[in-house]
This record gives structure tokens, sequence and C-alpha cells, in this order.
């Protein structure tokens, strides 16, 4: 049962359950297993998509949807999953994402066909669309504030570890080309969660959105002992009431269309520079290339994903010492980089020897830059762009804007690299990070030591950091 219910207890004393401290660990290990599970589910279809493809006859076509009906529930789930968090809490957003995770990852593993398939991801992916939402919010809220950006962060780097441990089991099963265990094996973890999640309060922000003070004084107290839990409600509740009238309308309008077209392309072009071509098709662009056999096709993703997770580490480590630009710069230009390698190899024709291996280490690169640059710093800029009442609306909005791509991607790159070869392919997505570079290197500000209010004063003044008065 949750420490959720009413309490007879004093307002600033915990309720029962979990001690304090502890709670507040609960809440991020909680979120970060949530991460791993949304991470696997996101990169299992790779490894499952060869051996189902051959059982279900697919088409190139055929093979996309497979993928591409994932994002669009994703994008319907991450349209809802606001509201619903609002509407239901923090809490209950959670146990619905895990819920449905249990229920349609094993669905999706015991599939007689295409079509039932699809459905099934599609509601899978509506599922991840309201986690990609709640998930974040749900460890921002709960955590205190000293560890609060390592807890997001932690998230962040729990979602590329469960990619990472995807190839791993795929790499594992790939023998008996077992894909139905491929795509069923995270119902398990994602029943489990459920066990934490249902004895855990909600966040105390919520508590106070619903004028609930005396819970979210409660849950204070229990998540974070070291601060005075009235004082902090009480900062809860002012912030509530500076972030109230954001609306989409707004972030059309002058001041702050700049910075809603910033948000907008970071989330585009993130996307649309081909990163989850890798995580969605890697066993499939590495037989492109000319490594052989199942073993190699699986394992060598792996070792890609590590190289994922050891780049997110690093940033989440120096982002605040080298600054965003640099990392979110030298990230880019290092995917530019790599696509111009992976389009000049494949020019070659038939891969062997170091060209096969060089053509490997520009995969692993490509994928490590983009969660050095792009993919540790896209919610940083939607975060600090926005004065408190647009902020909710406006990362929304780029969001939007990066499952759009992704979509694109998803549903469209099996086919280009069937009908215009993996060469021309790779060039094409070579444009795209160059633009998406150019892009960035013209309107990414530099935020770092810099408070919000600063950074909202740079957006307000056309892309200007204000002069000082004298």
């Amino acid at each position: 049962m949750s420490v959720a219910t009413r309490s007879t207890q004093s307002p600033s004393s915990p309720p029962p359950g979990p001690p304090p401290r502890r709670t507040g660990r609960l809440f991020a290990l909680t979120g970060a297993v949530v991460g791993v599970i949304y991470g696997y589910d996101t990169g299992s279809i790779s490894g499952a998509l060869v051996f189902l493809s051959k059982d279900f006859h697919l088409t190139d076509t055929e093979k996309g949807l497979v993928n591409s009906i994932l994002v669009f529930g994703s994008i319907v789930g991450a349209l809802l999953g606001g509201k619903l968090a609002d509407a239901l809490g923090r809490k209950a957003a959670m146990l619905i994402v895990a819920g449905s995770y249990t229920v349609f990852v094993a669905l999706s593993a015991l599939a007689p066909n295409v079509v039932v398939l699809d459905v099934v991801r599609f509601l899978l992916g509506i599922a991840i669309g309201i986690s990609i939402v709640a998930a974040p919010l749900y460890i921002a809220e709960s955590t205190p504030a000293r560890t609060r950006g390592a807890s997001v962060a932690a998230y962040q780097v729990a979602t590329v570890a469960g990619i990472a441990l995807t190839y791993f089991v795929n790499w594992g099963l790939s023998d008996g080309g077992h894909w139905r265990l491929m795509l069923g094996l995270s119902a398990i973890p994602a029943a489990l969660v459920l066990i934490p999640l249902f004895r855990l309060p909600d966040t105390p922000r919520w508590y106070v959105l619903k004028g609930r003070t005396e819970k979210a004084v409660e849950v204070m107290a229990l998540t974070d002992p070291d601060v005075d839990p009235r004082a902090e409600t009480e900062a809860v509740r002012a912030a509530l009431a500076e972030e109230s009238g954001g609306s989409l309308r707004s972030l059309l309008r002058k001041p702050y269309a700049r910075a809603t077209l910033f948000v907008i392309g970071l989330g585009f072009f993130c996307q649309i520079t081909g990163i989850n071509a890798v995580t969605y098709y890697s066993p499939q662009i590495f037989e492109e290339m000319g490594f052989t056999g199942d073993g190699q096709n699986f394992l060598l993703p792996s070792f890609v994903q590590l190289a994922s997770l050891a780049a997110t580490v690093l940033a989440i480590l120096i982002i605040d010492r080298l600054g965003r630009r640099v990392v979110l710069l030298s990230g880019i230009a290092t995917m530019t980089a790599m696509l111009a390698v992976l389009t000049t190899i494949f020019g070659f024709g038939d891969l062997e020897g170091i060209t096969l291996w060089i053509g490997f280490g520009a995969i692993l690169l490509f994928t490590a830059a983009f969660n050095f640059g792009f993919g540790s710093l896209i919610w940083v800029y939607a975060g600090e762009a926005f004065p408190a009442q647009l902020r909710s609306t406006g990362a929304s909005a780029m969001l939007t804007a990066d499952l759009v791509a992704n979509l694109l991607i998803a549903q469209f790159f099996p086919s280009l690299m069937t009908w215009a070869g993996a060469a021309t392919t790779f060039a094409g997505l070579g444009l795209l990070a160059l633009a998406a570079l150019v892009f960035a290197a013209a309107t990414a500000p530099e935020t770092k030591g810099r408070q919000l209010e600063e950074i909202q004063g740079y957006w307000l003044n056309g892309g200007r950091w204000p002069t000082p008065a004298a």
C-alpha cells in the first residue's frame, strides 16, 4: 500500500514507509530502473527484427513500420504524459508506465503476426512516451535539491545502459534466433519495479498542485530531512504560481520566438542526423559493411553502446567545466566527420580488412559523439531557454520535434539503404549533421555559470547577452 494515504501524524513528521534519506534514494533508483527498461525496450527490436523479419517475411517498408509505429505511439504518449501526470499524479503515471511495459512487452513476445505486433508496439510506444515525460518529472520533484542534477543525470545514464544491455542480451540469444525472448525479457523488471512504486508516495510538488499542503510537508520531510519542510513547500507553491499561464501561442510570439526556434531546431536535428538508425538497425548496418555471422553483428553493437555510456558519463562530469557550447559543437562535429568516413568507406563497395574495422570505429565514435553532445545537452538547453511559466511547454515542443524526426528515420532508413545504397544514405545524414553543426554554431549560447534569469535575458535580447549597466 502506498505511504501517500492520509496520516494522523504531525505534518512535519515522516509518514510510515522507508526511512528518511533512503526514500530519496529509492525515488531516484526506481526512476533509474524505469530508465533501463525504457532503454532496453527502445533497443530490443534491433536484434529481434533480424529474425522476426524472416519469420514474418517482412518487406523493407514493413520493417520500418515495426520501428516507426513505436515512435508514433511515443508521440501520442508524450502529448498525453504531462496532462496525465498533472491529473492523476506523477506516481500514478509511473505505475501506468510500469504496468503497460509489463503487459505490452509480454504481448509483443507472443505476437502471432506482424499486424498484432504493430498494434502492441503502438500501445507500448504510448507507454514509452508517457515515461519520457513522467520519469524525469518524478525524479526531479522527489529528490533533494543537492542531488537532483545527479539523479536526473543517472536516469539518462540508465537509459543508455538499458540500450547497451539490449545488445548483450540479443547477442546471447542470437544463436537460436529467439526474437520473442529478446522482446519479452524486460517484462520481468517492469513487473518488479511496480513493488517500490506502490510503496512510495507521490511528489511534494504534485501534492501542492492539488492543494494538499499538509501531505506535501509530510513527504518533503521524508525525502529531504535536512531542510525545513514547510519553508520548502512554500517555495514550491511560489514556483507553481510563477509557472502558471504558459501557452504554445506565447512560444511563437516575441520575445520568445527565437528561443522556440532554437529548441525545436535542436530537437529535430538531434534525431534527423541518424542516431536511431544505429539504435534500431545496427545489425543490418554491420552486415552491410561485410561483418558475417549473427554473433559478430549482435556483439559489435554492444561495444558501441558501452562507448556511448562512457561518453554520457564523461559529458556529465565535464559539462560545467568546459561549457555547454564546446561540448555540443564538438559532439556534432565528430558525428559529421564520422558520417563522412562512413560515406567514403561504403563508397568503396565490399569492405574487408582494415576498412571493415574503420567502419566499425566510425559507427562507435558517431554514437558516442551523439551521447556526448546532443544526448547530454538537449534537455539542459530546453530547461534554460524559457521562463518558468513556459518551461514545460517549450520542452514539449522540443520533444515533439525530436520524436517527429525519430519517426522519419525509423520508417525510411531501411528503404533508403535498399533503394539509394549505404554510401548515399550516410552522405545524406552527413549533410544533415553539417546543417546541425551550422545551426548550433549560429544559435547555441554558452550558458556555463549563468543564472537562469541571465540566460532568459539573452533570448529576450534577441540572442545577445545584455550589456551590464554602467
